[in-house]
């Protein structure tokens, strides 16, 4: 076997410089966030973000985060956020990982002059990670819609 010179294909688009990378990581933690911050803030008492599940009305009667607010992302007008104190930052959630409807509700809330923040994983990793739920099914309800 002869000798090949092999071109690394995760450094075929160059690495970007420290700076570069250090923006792009603060700006996305800027707008997301993890289950296990969530819970340890909720756990904590920690009163200065809102909690929106943004399933349907019938999944959030199944099973949320307790504390949770059920708004449901295609719901989200200025009438229906207009109790929510615009000084408090607000963090959505979902199904998972394969769910956008987190991102949508985000996007929904942003538009609307809200500082928001996404919760990664959704209520998936909520419950697989051990975190409390409530609701009609409870820890029974189906772990993805």
């Amino acid at each position: 076997m002869e000798n090949q010179t092999y071109s690394s294909l995760v450094l075929e688009i160059p690495a970007a410089s420290p700076e570069a990378a250090h923006r792009h990581y603060i700006n996305k933690l800027s707008v997301e966030t993890d289950v296990a911050d969530v819970r340890l803030d909720l756990e904590r008492g920690a009163a200065d973000f809102l909690l929106i599940d943004v399933r349907s009305a019938k999944a959030y009667e199944e099973c949320h985060i307790p504390g949770a607010i059920c708004l449901p992302h295609r719901m989200m007008t200025e009438e229906t956020t207009a109790a929510f104190p615009k000084d408090k930052a607000i963090v959505v959630y979902c199904w998972g990982p394969a769910c956008n409807g987190g991102a949508r509700g985000a996007a929904n809330l942003s538009g609307l002059g809200f500082r928001v923040k996404e919760m990664l994983g959704g209520i998936e990793y909520w419950r697989r990670e051990g975190g409390p739920v409530e609701g009609t099914l409870g820890a029974d309800a189906p772990i993805v819609g």
